[in-house]
C-alpha cells in the first residue's frame, strides 16, 4: 500500500520567512544556506588537517632550490623578480630566433604541400597498361620499338637474359 500513499500528492515543505520584527538583524540563514556553509567550512578543515599533516612528515632534511630564491616579507612569502633576467640585446636576439623557426616551420609545411598537391595529379593519371621492355643499348631499343609498333613484340626467346632475369626478380 505504499505505492497508493506515494500517489498523492502532498503539500511541499516550504520554509518560513524572515519576520517583519527580525529584518533588522539580517537574512534569515535557510536550511540549503547552512548545508552550503557547513560544506566550504568543512573542505576548509580538511585542507588544512592535510597540511599539518604534510608538515608533520616533512623530512628535515630536505632541499628545493626555490628555499634559496624565496625571501619572506612580513610573513609573507616573495619571489626574486625575474623581470630583468635578460639584456634587451638577450631578448632582441630571442625575437630573431623565434621568428627564424617560425619561417623554418613554414618553409618546411608549404613543402609538404607542394609535394601532397603533386600526388594528386598523378592520382588522375591511369598507369599505362604497356610493358616496359628494358635494352641494353640503342640497336636493341630501336628493334623493340619498331616491334612494339608493328605489333609483333618479341617472344621470350627474343629477349635477352639479362632483362629475363631482372623480371624475374620481381615477380612473387
Amino acid at each position: 500500500m505504499s505505492s497508493l500513499r506515494n500517489a498523492i500528492s502532498r503539500r511541499a515543505h516550504k520554509e518560513r520567512a524572515q519576520p517583519e520584527s527580525r529584518k533588522k538583524f539580517g537574512l534569515l540563514e535557510k536550511h540549503k544556506d547552512y548545508v552550503e556553509r557547513a560544506k566550504a567550512y568543512h573542505k576548509k578543515e580538511e585542507t588544512l588537517r592535510r597540511l599539518k599533516e604534510k608538515a608533520a612528515f616533512r623530512n628535515p632534511d630536505e632541499f628545493y632550490f626555490k628555499m634559496i630564491k624565496t625571501r619572506t616579507v612580513d610573513g609573507v612569502h616573495k619571489l626574486e623578480s625575474q623581470a630583468n633576467k635578460y639584456t634587451p640585446e638577450e631578448l632582441l636576439l630571442m625575437k630573431t630566433q623565434d621568428i627564424g623557426y617560425i619561417l623554418q616551420k613554414v618553409q618546411s609545411e608549404k613543402k609538404k604541400i607542394e609535394k601532397l598537391t603533386a600526388t594528386l595529379h598523378s592520382l588522375d593519371n591511369r598507369p599505362s597498361s604497356r610493358h616496359v621492355y628494358f635494352a641494353e643499348d640503342r640497336e636493341e631499343a630501336k628493334e623493340i620499338h619498331s616491334r612494339s609498333k608493328s605489333g609483333t613484340m618479341p617472344a621470350s626467346e627474343d629477349i635477352p637474359d639479362h632483362i629475363k632475369r631482372y623480371k624475374q626478380s620481381f615477380q612473387c
